[in-house]
């Protein structure tokens, strides 16, 4: 082989694949996705699904609440009703793979909602990520509104 052969081979061996990042990012991307669609049908239980049901899962907002239980109840306190829900929607998102089974992503969110149901929110979000034999869940969740 030539000299080159055995740099470009070297140079392949070494690199990190990026299907494997381009794979997380697409799961993750699908289970955002999908907890949009949950939400907008005014679905909690369903939305809660990306959560990893744990005593350890965190919400940290005003105020930190640990336990999927807790995090589900002030969902539903919080946002009682279809019109207080209102649609979601994330912009701006960006996943980060931290190894094979965490990841990060930031984002901005958007709740579209009439003067009734509480007015439009916005804010930021960070969310740590942990995959499990299901797929990915939230085991962390940093969200607070800038409006």
């Amino acid at each position: 082989m030539t000299r080159m052969h055995l740099l470009l081979i070297l140079a392949l061996t070494l690199s990190t694949p990026s299907w494997a990042e381009s794979a997380t990012e697409t799961a993750i991307q699908h289970l955002m996705d999908q907890q949009a669609g949950d939400w907008n049908r005014g679905d909690v239980d369903a939305f809660m699904k990306a959560y990893e049901d744990a005593p350890t899962t965190t919400f940290v907002g005003k105020t930190v609440e640990h336990g999927y239980a807790g995090i589900r109840e002030r969902y539903k306190r919080i946002y009682p009703n279809p019109a207080g829900m209102g649609k979601l929607t994330f912009t701006n998102l960006a996943i980060r793979p931290l190894d094979a089974n965490y990841a990060v992503a930031t984002g901005n969110f958007h709740l579209e909602r009439t003067a009734a149901g509480g007015g439009n929110a916005d804010g930021i979000f960070s969310l740590v990520l942990k995959k499990d034999p299901h797929g990915w869940k939230i085991i962390l969740d940093h969200s607070n509104r800038t409006n």
